[in-house]
C-alpha cells in the first residue's frame, strides 16, 4: 500500500468529460499536498471497471464521470469508501454533484450543474476526506 487514500474514478473511453476529470485529478495529485492520494481509473465498459462501479453502490450510472474517495483499512486490507459526515447537507461548492452517503462526486447534467466537475469541487472532496 503506497497511499492512504485512493480516488476511484469511473468513466469510459471516448468520453471528453471523463478525460477532463482525469486530467484535473492528475494535476492536483502532482502537488505535494496530495501525496497521500492515488488514483485508480475504472473504465465502466470493462469487466473490472463495472465490478468496481457496482461495488461502489452509490453512483447513478447516468451521471458518469464520477469519483469516489476511499481510505486504506488495515482490518479489511483494502480501500473502503469514506463516509460523508453530514449526508444531505447543503454544499455550495459541489451542489448536486456531491454523493449522498460517501465522499465523492458524480456529474450533474442539469442546467445548474452543466455537466462540470470543477477543480474546486475536486479539492473540496479531497479536503473533506482528510479532515
Amino acid at each position: 500500500m503506497a497511499a492512504k487514500y485512493q480516488i476511484k474514478v469511473f468513466g469510459k473511453q471516448g468520453c471528453d468529460k471523463c478525460h477532463t476529470l482525469n486530467q484535473r485529478i492528475d494535476k492536483l495529485l502532482a502537488k505535494d499536498e496530495y501525496a497521500d492520494f492515488e488514483k485508480l481509473y475504472c473504465d465502466v465498459e470493462t469487466i473490472d471497471g463495472i465490478v468496481a462501479f457496482s461495488e461502489a453502490e452509490c453512483i447513478n450510472p447516468s451521471r458518469i464521470p464520477a469519483m469516489l474517495l476511499t481510505e486504506w483499512d488495515m482490518e479489511t486490507d483494502d480501500f473502503v469508501p469514506v463516509c460523508t459526515r453530514e449526508p444531505g447537507a447543503e454544499d455550495p461548492i459541489c451542489m448536486k454533484s456531491r454523493l449522498y452517503q460517501y465522499v465523492g462526486l458524480q456529474t450533474d447534467y442539469s442546467g445548474v450543474g452543466k455537466g462540470i466537475i470543477s477543480p474546486k469541487m475536486i479539492q473540496s472532496v479531497l479536503t473533506e476526506a482528510t479532515v
